[in-house]
């Protein structure tokens, strides 16, 4: 999201940026329009990709579903020492929100997720979950800044993590589904505040 969706990218800008001929790059650019981060438009030219609605909603599904399992072996794994972990993570998250610094949230955000399926055992579920959520991961990026965003994130770590500590997997996997099933309902929100950076490609089931 450092380049928004729509912004123009040039082939041979791209080429003499990085010092190669202009075959790697338009194979580059071939790959990334497969995987939506940009699209080639003939005639017109190639720009950063719009966020597609169906792959955030179904990102954000398959997430929730693979969490729920993590979440809950960590609740039967967890030692007291990585509880602990946890909430030193908590207070990392309170003094990075006090900086606002969005880019290091973010890598902590990632970092607390990626614990959870460390402690569960899962860290190659977790390798699943980040092939999936690339376009998650770009949403996010105009979510962060929303006042208040970056505390109720927190507080939701933090029942998190009470419900690890306290032992109890049912509240544990109820919080973390809360916790996921926020961006799937600020879409709409988000999707009329940057009408441009989204694209409705198709209709899910249920929305």
């Amino acid at each position: 999201m450092k380049l928004r969706p729509g912004t123009p990218v040039s082939e041979i800008s791209l080429a003499e940026e990085f010092g190669v001929s202009r075959t790697p790059v338009r194979e580059a650019l071939q790959r990334l329009d497969k995987e939506k981060l940009v699209e080639i438009v003939p005639k017109s030219g190639t720009f950063v990709g719009r966020i597609p609605v169906s792959a955030v909603i179904e990102a954000i599904v398959a997430r929730r579903a693979l969490e729920v399992v993590i979440v809950r072996k960590a609740v039967e794994r967890a030692t007291p020492s990585q509880v602990l972990e946890f909430r030193a993570r908590l207070e990392r998250q309170r003094e990075i929100a006090r900086k606002n610094d969005l880019k290091t949230f973010h890598a902590e955000d990632e970092a607390f997720h990626a614990a959870f399926a460390s402690v569960a055992g899962y860290p190659g579920i977790w390798e699943i979950i980040r092939t999936v959520k690339i376009q998650v991961d770009r949403y996010r990026q105009l979510t962060l800044p929303q006042e208040g965003r970056l505390d109720m994130v927190i507080r939701e770590h933090k029942e998190i993590v009470d419900a690890l500590e306290s032992g109890d997997a049912d509240r544990a996997v109820k919080s973390m589904e809360v916790h996921l099933d926020k961006l799937q309902l600020d879409i709409e929100v988000f999707g009329q505040t940057w009408p441009d950076y989204f694209i409705h490609d198709r209709e899910i089931e249920g929305q």
